[in-house]
């Protein structure tokens, strides 16, 4: 029997996919680039990266130059918006590239999940990352050791970074310096020195917004409304959501304030941010920039938007808003005081428009059997026009009286409480900002803030409450004074204009005017 012949083979590293083509093949290797931040120094420094990494890799005899993909201006904490990265590591698994140049750990990636889930990747294919700056190749044995504690420190670097300009922005916030995006803020540009502006155009859209929804009208109706009229949302959008509608709506920057750190990001890697509920201050900055919308305005909004919020039907249940028709949400049930639905009544001469006590027309569901009667539409338009030209008719009686005793129960105002509040928060802030520069407990001083907070809340809201009232008046007043003969034709935007309410009894109607006249029509 022979004796088996044993010839050892060295073990000589392949790097990469391609095949030996020659004795001595070069490796295919392509340079990664990238700065994080966009500012004229920074964007030398990728210039100057490119430039050198070229001419890295064409002077060493064993290389071949394959590129250098460059990222300007991204952020390393994670990799879904490199665009140059992710096709660099397409093409290395395409097999077009051996090894793969750059200048550092923090450079390739700051996140160690993904600084080691590409460099593994890379690592099944025989590619090679060399950091230059580390002097790490991860083909080596101590590659993957070195790298894993390299990239350790460069996440602990990034998340130092995080919080440096978490505290930067934060010191801003402290004093009243707001940031805010204009790029998709309707009604504001920016100026050269980076202030907010008011775009006049775009501001009249706005008012229009707020005007008709204390007229009365829905988001849906609203945002119809701007749609047919061919108005763009801030994003250039054709169509109008109507959380779009209500972010505009309780946008307290329409009003020259700014909340500042409404959401804060909780992971400095993925970058999420989430609504801000007590995880980090807040600041509120008041005046910081012009107003679009009038304060009294905007507190009456708030106030609505929490009223249709919280309508109830007769039986306690909850009950949408709906602001379809100018009637919609204002014709009330004088028997069990829920309201009034428009629906279609099918008769032996045919259908007609009614509305009928929503509690009498789902009496299964709601338990009660209300007697309210039908009125038809034409009838109830008729109770308008017939409301309307009363008040023209009596105009020299009782106008005069309403505007003395409106007056006189609104001319109090709440601006010497106001100012004492403000007084206080003043006080309660130094002392909030000095505990929490020097890391000790606040919370009772938080409570009082909270608490001087609602109290301010609710002296502007009574003092919007009774300016609107004043402005009904006024309102009003205009209509009577241009008004040269009777109403003859029942008008929806007249409707939303002057009438609060409509209550249906079996021998009449009231129907209250938003100046808080009121006036009985027999029909």
């Amino acid at each position: 029997m022979n004796m088996a012949t044993v010839t050892m083979i060295p073990a000589r590293q392949r790097v990469g996919s391609r095949k030996k083509e020659d004795s001595a093949p070069k490796l295919r290797v392509a340079a990664y680039c990238r700065v994080s931040t966009e500012t004229d120094e920074q964007a030398t420094s990728y210039e100057a990266q490119i430039e050198h990494y070229t001419e890295y890799i064409r002077k060493n005899p064993s290389w071949e130059f394959a590129g250098i993909y460059a990222d300007d201006g991204i952020s390393g904490t994670n990799t879904k918006k490199r665009e140059e990265f992710n096709r660099l590591i397409a093409d290395c698994m395409e097999g077009r590239i051996d090894m793969v140049v750059t200048k550092s750990i923090s450079r390739f990636a700051r996140n160690t999940l993904d600084c080691l889930k590409y460099i593994r990747q890379l690592k099944d294919k025989n590619i090679a990352v060399f950091f230059e700056k580390e002097g790490i190749n991860t083909l080596d044995a101590k590659g993957e050791v070195l790298l894993t504690i390299m990239a350790s420190l460069a996440q602990q670097e990034s998340q130092s970074l995080s919080q440096n300009v978490r505290l930067g922005l934060q010191y801003r916030y402290q004093q009243g310096k707001v940031q805010v995006c204009a790029n998709r803020f309707l009604g504001y540009d920016k100026d050269k020195d980076g202030n907010l502006v008011i775009n006049p155009e775009e501001a009249e859209v706005v008012k229009r917004i707020y005007r008709e929804y204390l007229e009365g009208r829905s988001y849906y109706d609203i945002g119809k409304g701007l749609t047919a009229d061919g108005i763009k949302t801030a994003a250039g959008k054709d169509v109008w959501l109507a959380s779009t509608l209500k972010k505009i709506l309780q946008n307290e920057k329409y009003i020259g304030d700014a909340l500042l750190q409404k959401t804060v990001t909780t992971d400095f890697l993925t970058k999420k941010r989430v609504a801000n509920k007590g995880i980090v201050p807040q600041y509120y900055v008041e005046n910081s920039h012009e107003a679009i919308i009038p304060r009294e305005i905007y507190m009456q909004v708030q106030e609505e938007i929490v009223r249709r919020a919280h309508l109830q039907t007769g039986t306690g249940k909850r009950r949408v808003y709906s602001g379809k028709y100018a009637l919609s949400s204002i014709v009330f049930c004088g028997h069990c005081g829920d309201v009034f639905q428009r629906t279609h009544w099918s008769l032996p001469s045919g259908k007609t428009i009614v509305w009928r006590c929503v509690s009498r027309l789902r009496k299964k569901t709601s338990g009660i059997d209300c007697p309210a009667r039908t009125v038809t539409e034409a009838d109830l338009h008729k109770v308008i026009v017939t409301a309307v030209n009363q008040a023209l008719d009596e105009r020299d009686s009782f106008l005069p009286a309403l505007k003395e005793s409106v007056g006189k129960a609104l001319s109090s105002s709440n601006s010497r409480l106001i100012a004492e509040v403000d007084a206080k928060l003043e006080k309660l802030q130094k002392e909030l900002l000095k505990k929490a520069n020097a890391k000790q407990a606040f919370d009772s001083i938080a409570d009082q803030i909270e608490d001087l907070r609602e109290e301010k809340r609710q002296l502007l809201l009574e003092d919007a409450t009774n300016e609107g009232v004043m402005q009904k008046v006024r309102e009003l007043e205009e209509f009577i004074d241009g008004q040269n003969g009777p109403v003859n034709e029942y008008d929806e935007a007249l409707v939303r204009r002057l009438i609060e309410k409509v209550t249906v009894y079996d021998d009449h109607f009231t129907v209250e005017f938003k100046s808080g006249l009121e006036t009985d029509v027999m029909i």
